[in-house]
């Protein structure tokens, strides 16, 4: 994979929406603009931390690679290099998929 040209601050994660398979019902193709969203998202970077109480750092429970399900409505979009990707913070992120 190729360098991202960004690097998340704070506690945003850069996710990367995996694609999903082409939906079919009852025989009829469901057009891009009529399906959800995906949740499933792949952690492409992670920025510097969240800061508690004292001013220190906490760890992500996330990592680089994670497979993760974000909030469909949370985060923003941003595209670099005609590429898709998706500042969440990593309270956005409901889980990572094992």
């Amino acid at each position: 994979m190729a360098k991202v040209k960004i690097k998340p601050i704070g506690d945003r994660v850069l996710v990367k929406h995996l694609e999903e398979k082409e939906q079919v019902r009852g025989g009829i193709i469901i057009p891009d603009s009529a399906k959800e969203k995906p949740q499933e998202a792949e952690v492409i970077a992670l920025g510097t931390g969240k800061k508690d109480e004292d001013g220190k750092i906490t760890a992500f429970e996330v990592k680089v690679g994670d497979r993760v399900l974000i909030a469909q409505y949370g985060g923003n979009e941003v595209k670099i290099d005609d590429v898709k990707y998706k500042l969440v913070r990593e309270d956005d992120i409901l889980g990572v998929l094992v």
